[in-house]
């Protein structure tokens, strides 16, 4: 049984396929669905990515639309793949990410791959990486993915900050 969450990101992909078209939310929002908070939408097929968009902070008045926004992005408009098509819907495995605030750290050793997410940042520039992602190990390991999505050099002055996540399936 798919969590509410996962339920409406595969509700809005399937139909946003389908007809073009994009849902409203929920009448009844979940708990959940109410909050404010960044949101990641996290696609698979057959065991490898497929597409993942996200906001860090909030963008829209609730995660419900957050969720919305960024399963259509994920699901055509994450430049690393072409756009989804409704073949796929068939074996598409979908998690959600509820982002906490974003937290300034002044040490590597407040780090841990598996419990936190990182930001890099410098000047405009910065990358993002979800925490416990299979192959990413150590925080230097996600420093150094967040360097190259935000175009940052290897030794480049930034600033890391952490976030955790409550992740659904």
């Amino acid at each position: 049984m798919e969590h509410p969450l996962v339920k409406l990101a595969r509700q809005t992909i399937e139909t946003y396929l389908k007809t073009g078209n994009i849902i409203a939310p929920p009448k009844e929002l979940t708990d959940e669905m109410k909050e404010k908070a960044g949101v990641f939408v996290s696609l698979h097929r057959q065991d490898n990515l497929r597409g993942c968009i996200g906001t860090f902070s909030p963008t829209t008045a609730n995660v419900a639309q957050e969720i919305i926004g960024n399963a259509i992005l994920a699901s055509t408009g994450d430049p690393r793949f072409p756009p989804m098509t409704k073949a796929e819907l068939s074996d598409l495995e979908i998690s959600v990410d509820l982002l906490s605030a974003p937290e300034p750290v002044s040490s590597i050793s407040e780090l841990d791959a598996k419990k936190f997410g990182v930001i890099v940042k410098a000047g405009g520039r910065r990358g993002l990486l979800l925490p416990d992602l299979e192959g990413v190990d150590t925080p230097e390991d996600q420093i150094a993915i967040c360097r190259r999505k935000g175009g940052i050099g290897d030794s480049e002055p930034v600033e890391l900050f952490r976030f955790q996540v409550r992740r659904y399936h």
